[in-house]
């Protein structure tokens, strides 16, 4: 596997842009990372432990030159649900365990992308994928809240955190409130109006000053409190082996959110001729995931925000990842001690701020069109809304581990549904265009040949919809319909349960005295229809829809030849 291929060869006018985008990633990925470290329910300083070995393992084997590898509040949260379900009540095997569950994390991945098992991410439906984000920002952000105003938080669903937060207005603290909602004004104005200035690391900065200067601390106002400084030693983490299946079956489905989260981060933010690997992505995600537990860090992935303001920055290779790094650990060897005093309040501001834009309305907006579109759409196209409402509310309604399961059977059910879901349409020929047919919904001018039924197949042809389409296209028959032409050009696939569906359509058809005929069957579909043995469907296949008309309508029997008898690999 050849290595630092994101900036070999490296060209010298990258250099400037690079170390600015350094520098600007750095001032966004500290602040975030201590703040998503609460999230994960460990100490702030463990979100940069895993940071330096993440950033520069992926510069050595990731395909993306944008791609910023790092703390991520989605995952964060993932990471606590899984291990707040094995371990309770005690920091140290909290920290130890979310550690290994990082580890975990990153064994899978290798192996999955060493197996090529990347397309595995094709399977989690945008529309879920989106709806379960989306709901997994409000219920953080609703957990967030109540640390903005300094008042009693929850740990339950997005509900009850709401509830908790509501029923304790009283304990507000002004300072805190203050604090708070300054820190999230000054971070929402910046990245709306300023992006260049980087205000997450300016409010923490000003946080800890003014929390000093004032001794807030000793005065009500929650900080971060005692840090422990340097590096951290790499080491395994002490995590007992009965615990290890539970760490796993939560690692897999981290490990998918994660993957499909970072891959469309490197998509949406492409560099010129870029080609991203999935397979060396999962290696490079798992090697990253290795690396940060066995720092005692917790679980990262390719970061939307960051990876958009590194590519807003101007980046070219991943040297970017490389020096960040460096300032990162630079930051733990001589300022961590800094963060003692960083008032809880700030960290809440850099959570929600980072996470307004995660919620995503306007993609729920876009599928609930679809949804309510019209008869005329393909029905397997309209239930993205309905899935991705499933998604959001189950994380909302029943906490984050079982809204992640939620998700990904609602991203199967859709698989399952559009399979079983296949579009026939009725065609005509259009008049102002000979030989070419179209849709008789979408071409009122379409004209249909007396007595013969033309329909495209617009699916592949195997088990999961056999029956439905033969179903389909038994009642499309009308008492005067006198053949039947299926079209099936579109067609992309076909399996032996295909196959026979065909032969018993054919069948069906003859009994009620109706022809069958085939037009443009595209060469696999012949070859397996000959390998089956079932070459008689073939008697009556034809080349062009015009062609197949005209044989059925005569009366007569589709020639061999290749004028009209598609041959075999066409």
């Amino acid at each position: 596997m050849r290595l630092f291929t994101t900036i070999r060869p490296y060209r010298r006018e990258w250099l400037r842009p690079d170390l600015f985008a350094a520098f600007t990633v750095w001032a966004v990925l500290v602040p975030e990372a201590l703040a998503y470290a609460t999230i994960a329910g460990v100490s702030p300083i463990v979100g940069l432990y895993a940071a330096p070995g993440a950033l520069l393992l992926y510069a050595a084997i990731g395909t993306s030159r944008n791609l910023i590898t790092g703390a991520n509040a989605a995952a964060a949260a993932l990471s606590a649900a899984v291990v707040g379900g094995i371990v309770a009540g005690d920091s140290g095997a909290f920290a130890q365990t979310t550690a290994a569950l990082a580890i975990c994390i990153g064994i899978i991945a290798v192996v999955a992308g060493i197996a090529r098992l990347g397309f595995v991410v094709n399977f989690i439906s945008i529309p879920v994928l989106r709806g379960f984000i989306t709901g997994l920002a409000l219920t953080i952000i609703a957990g967030q809240v109540p640390h903005l105003f300094g008042v009693q938080s929850s740990d339950g669903d997005f509900f009850d955190r709401v509830w908790v937060f509501l029923t304790n207005l009283n304990e507000i603290d002004p300072v805190t409130a203050a604090i708070g909602l300054g820190s999230l004004a000054f971070i929402l104005y910046c990245r709306y109006f300023h992006p260049a200035i980087p205000g997450s690391l300016i409010s923490v900065g000003v946080g800890i000053a003014v929390v000093s200067a004032f001794d807030l601390g000793a005065n009500g106002v929650a900080i971060i409190g005692p840090i422990e400084g340097g590096l951290p030693s790499p080491s395994i983490p002490d995590a007992g082996f009965a615990d290890l299946g539970a760490l796993m079956v939560g690692a897999a489905g981290v490990m998918i959110v994660g993957f499909a989260e970072g891959l469309a981060s490197a998509g949406a933010n492409p560099s010129d001729d870029e080609k991203v690997d999935p397979n060396r992505e999962l290696v490079g995600m798992g090697m990253a995931n290795v690396s940060g537990g066995l720092a005692g860090g917790f679980v990262v992935t390719g970061s939307v925000s960051k990876t958009a303001i590194n590519a807003a920055a101007g980046a070219c290779s991943q040297l970017v990842g490389i020096v960040v790094a460096a300032l990162v650990v630079l930051t733990m060897l001589f300022f961590s001690s800094v963060f003692e005093s960083l008032p809880e309040a700030a960290l809440a501001a850099v959570v929600i701020a980072a996470l307004v834009h995660v919620v995503d309305i306007h993609s729920l907006r876009t599928y609930y069109r679809i949804l309510d579109y019209g008869n005329e759409l393909n029905p397997a196209n309209r239930p993205d809304f309905i899935a991705a409402v499933a998604a959001l509310l189950g994380v909302m309604v029943f906490d984050i581990l079982p809204g992640l399961f939620i998700g990904i059977v609602a991203s199967l059910g859709l698989l399952l549904y559009r399979s079983s879901m296949p579009h026939l349409t009725r065609l005509g020929e259009l008049g102002d265009h000979s030989g070419h047919w179209g849709d008789v919904k979408r071409h009122p001018e379409a004209r249909e040949h007396p007595g013969v039924l033309v329909i495209r197949v617009e699916a592949a042809l195997f088990f999961a919809n056999a029956d439905q389409i033969k179903s389909t296209a038994t009642d499309m028959v009308r008492e005067s319909t006198e053949a039947v032409v299926l079209d099936l050009e579109s067609v992309p696939f076909i399996d032996l349960t295909g196959a026979l569906m065909l032969q018993s359509l054919s069948a069906e058809l003859a009994r009620e005295e109706v022809k069958l005929a085939i037009a443009r069957d595209v060469g696999q579909v012949e070859d397996l229809i000959r390998s089956t043995g079932m070459e008689e469907l073939l008697d009556n296949a034809y080349v062009s829809i015009r062609e197949a008309v005209a044989g059925v309508s005569s009366g007569s029997v589709s020639p061999t030849g290749e004028s009209s008898h598609s041959s075999p690999g066409q």
